[in-house]
């Protein structure tokens, strides 16, 4: 599926990075200066690019058209990888890597990543349902095999009331697109509904 320009992308707070093995240092990221890139400190460790879609350590989030307008706590979720590449339960049998269905992300070799790919892989046998078995169902259990701060409870509800608490926007334009429809179609709600009760 294509990338829509502009989405916006939610982010939940990273895990810390995992330890590096013994006898092994640890090497420090490259500051933005250095890389000449623009990107956002990611405090699991790794930097993330803002423009390239690379959040590592992080489960994001992008608005879906017309539904969220109507619902804006219901979108798209994705986990990354260590190195930031994206994976999302796409479609029946289809997890998309690297091209997040719905657009890029709008609301963050190791465990973490060995978990996104068991995960990948158990989602590439079953069969999308938007209300059941569905994208945050994915992440869930991702977040489950790793064993995500201590839990093995993680599912779609637990998941979408931690984006809507603790989720971080990348941009205001990334607010503005999730919330402004919804806003809109209020708006003209409340207005119709005043207009015809005030007659």
């Amino acid at each position: 599926m294509a990338e829509a320009e502009g989405s916006s992308p939610l982010l939940l707070p990273p895990p810390p990075p995992p330890p590096p093995p013994p006898g092994m240092a640890e090497v420090e990221v490259p500051t933005a200066a250095e890389t000449d890139k623009k990107q956002v400190s990611c405090s699991g460790g790794g930097a993330m690019d803002v423009e390239r879609s690379r959040f590592p350590y992080c489960v994001v989030w992008t608005p879906i058209p017309v539904l969220t307008w109507f619902f804006p706590i219901i979108g798209h979720m994705g986990i990354c990888t260590s190195t930031g590449v994206i994976r999302d339960f796409a479609g029946p049998y289809f997890v998309s890597e690297d091209n997040m269905a719905f657009g890029k992300p709008a609301n963050g070799p190791n465990a973490w990543d060995t978990a996104v790919h068991d995960a990948s892989e158990e989602y590439k046998h079953r069969m999308h349902s938007l209300c059941c078995d569905n994208c945050h169902s994915h992440v869930a259990l991702a977040l489950n095999l790793m064993r995500y701060n201590n839990s093995t409870n993680w599912n779609m509800v637990t998941l979408c009331f931690f984006c809507l608490l603790y989720g971080k926007y990348v941009s205001v334009g990334a607010f503005v697109k999730t919330w402004l429809p919804f806003a809109l179609l209020l708006g003209i709600i409340l207005t119709a509904s005043l207009a015809f009760n005030l007659r």
